[in-house]
């Protein structure tokens, strides 16, 4: 039976998760919108800002994790979801002057508030309930991806709301007239939506436990960490740092350039964003599901088979001019490469189950890190052979992620590793986490 201070403190990480990715997520359509209304942008550029973002956010978690093993992170995590709001909107004003530089700027910075929030999330998700820590980190996921989802369909309705359609109008008066009218759209629904979100920040601030309540936990738990941690296989960590850097490729380094490819192609605002939506949607919703699957078939079977089915479909998604197909096509793709986000993390710490904030940061930053790379190589790749066929190449790198996953370890394999059969069972396991 979970207690109830545990229950809050899980509805408390999963709203500040679901707040921080509905912001996190509005990215690539913000920057297709101002390059269409505000100012221009080519693909380089939209990689240079949401690789800089996904880095900035990445490569500070594992700081971030170190820091909340010791404090256990209230001010990190609420902090961070208030840091990253306010630095997305300030980004927002930066592009009404035109200037990239003062755009991009405010932008990357807005980053590191992800960064702080993840690692603590994903650690105290964990620990609601360790015989079933993949199930209530894959609920933990699905907060994010729902906001994820939410986050590019909301900005993107708001903004067609505030957008001119003044193409329409020259279009239909002949070329000559292309491009006399200006686009124009206000980015100020951005800050409204902030303001809005503060409640649940405050509500996660007061729910997660104060650095005394964290200690007192930390104290409790120390004996049972030491002894079920075993020594760390090198061989082990590459090979899975490999397959989560190829995976990181598919899910989230192309998902920047969906509101991209169908930007392109015409598509409104809201078309596109409901797009970007769906994706992360069903990579969340995907999540819990895999997680259960992963109890029955085991994590490696799951994350190999759903990896390779995904990759065949990022290669048609491009291929599509048809808004209801396109749906459909983003919603499988976000599912089948999305879904085993919870199973490599859980994989990752149980690696080292004494750091487990250090080791959610270290993975989820290497997870997004390697994806923002992937970001700014898509978007290079983008400007020489167009979006489309580099989302393409993607989803072969995909299918050959899903065909090395067949070789990660078992979940028995590492079960048998971090408690051997000998090892004795230490009260302290049962100890209740306070609020």
């Amino acid at each position: 039976m979970i207690s109830s201070e545990r229950v809050w403190l899980f509805r408390a990480v999963c709203i500040g998760h679901f707040t921080i990715d509905l912001f996190n997520a509005m990215g690539p359509v913000l920057l297709a919108f101002i390059s269409g209304h505000v100012m221009g942008l080519t693909n380089t550029q939209i990689g240079l800002a949401v690789s800089g973002y996904q880095m900035a956010g990445a490569f500070s978690q594992p700081l971030f994790g170190l820091r909340a093993d010791r404090s256990g992170g209230r001010w990190l995590g609420a902090g961070g979801i208030a840091w990253t709001m306010a630095f997305l909107t300030l980004a927002m004003f930066g592009a009404t002057t035109g200037q990239y530089a003062l755009m991009v700027v405010p932008f990357v910075i807005a980053a590191l508030g992800s960064g702080a929030f993840h690692p603590i999330g994903a650690m105290y998700a964990s620990e609601i309930d360790r015989t079933r820590s993949a199930h209530y980190t894959s609920i933990f996921f699905l907060s994010g991806q729902l906001g994820g989802g939410i986050g590019p369909v909301l900005i993107g309705l708001l903004l067609d709301q505030f957008a001119t359609s003044n193409a329409a109008f020259t279009a239909s008066l002949g070329p000559s007239l292309n491009h006399v009218l200006i686009e124009h759209g206000t980015l100020s629904p951005v800050l409204v939506l902030a303001l809005i979100a503060l409640p649940g920040v405050l509500f996660t601030f007061l729910t997660m436990p104060s650095r005394l309540k964290w200690m007192a936990m930390q104290t409790a738990r120390q004996g049972s960490a030491a002894a079920r941690n075993a020594p760390l296989a090198t061989g082990l960590v590459i090979y899975l740092a490999v397959n989560i850097g190829l995976r990181a490729l598919s899910n989230p380094g192309s998902a920047a350039f969906l509101p991209r490819i169908f930007q392109l192609k015409g598509w409104t605002a809201s078309e596109y964003g409901l797009m970007t939506g769906a994706f992360w949607l069903a990579g969340g919703i995907a999540g819990v599901i895999f997680a259960r699957w992963a109890s029955r078939f085991g994590s490696r079977a799951v994350i190999a088979v759903t990896l390779m089915l995904g990759g065949p479909m990022m290669i048609l998604l491009p291929t599509t001019d048809s808004v209801p197909v396109g749906f459909a096509l983003a919603l499988t793709v976000g599912a089948l490469t999305g879904g085993s986000h919870s199973l490599l993390v859980v994989m990752a710490q149980q690696l080292l189950p004494a750091r487990k904030g250090f080791v959610s940061g270290l993975s989820l930053g290497y997870m997004f890190g390697m994806g923002a790379i992937g970001t700014l190589l898509i978007g290079a790749l983008a400007d020489r052979v167009g979006v489309g066929t580099a989302f393409q190449m993607v989803g072969v790198t995909t299918i050959l992620a899903g065909a090395m996953a067949l070789r990660l370890p078992t979940d028995e394999s590492l079960a048998a590793r971090l408690r051997p059969p000998t090892a004795p069972v230490l009260a302290a396991d049962a100890v209740e986490m306070p609020a």
